[in-house]
């Protein structure tokens, strides 16, 4: 049985794994959680689904990891001790890392759905605000969102005025 990537039929052909100009259809973990990195105070251009949701898997394990070690680096009464308070360090060491990127990523997946990226602000409503940002995180690629990517202003831009 052979092994099918995901494929976009709205993508142009597949860019090689060193373009960060495009997404990446079908990116593995460790693909996604690089370019994560790479990519990370890009607001402009588009991320994949699988881009996105890797990378959401990563800062789970690692949010629920450095949560664990922080909860049993506590003692009978409640105190921190010295793995706990090492573990909290780390713990807001990497969520203020990750703040930034993180925020960009979501605005490069929204652009992929074809939506703006000021969508983003609609996760401060409070009660249905992160509903509606999972339900367009999970919505496929469009073609609309080629108009966000590198070189699309060109592209796309308003025909000059008389």
């Amino acid at each position: 049985m052979s092994h099918q990537s995901a494929h976009n039929p709205y993508a142009p052909a597949q860019p090689g794994p060193a373009d960060l100009s495009q997404p990446l259809y079908g990116a593995s973990f460790g693909e996604a959680v690089k370019r994560f990195f790479k990519k990370y105070a890009t607001f402009s251009g588009r991320a994949s689904r699988s881009e996105y949701w890797w990378y959401m898997l990563f800062n789970f394990v690692v949010y629920t990891a450095l949560a664990v070690i922080t909860n049993l680096g506590v003692n009978s009464y409640g105190e921190p001790t010295g793995l706990g308070i090492i573990a909290a360090l780390l713990l807001l060491a990497f969520s203020l890392g990750v703040l930034v990127p993180g925020i960009a990523l979501l605005v490069r997946r929204l652009h992929d759905g074809g939506f703006s990226g000021w969508m983003a602000l609609l996760g401060l409503v409070p009660f249905v605000g992160g509903l509606i940002i999972l339900v367009f995180t999970l919505l496929p690629s469009k073609p609309e969102g080629a108009r966000f990517d590198a070189g699309a202003q060109q592209q796309y831009a308003a025909y000059p005025q008389a």
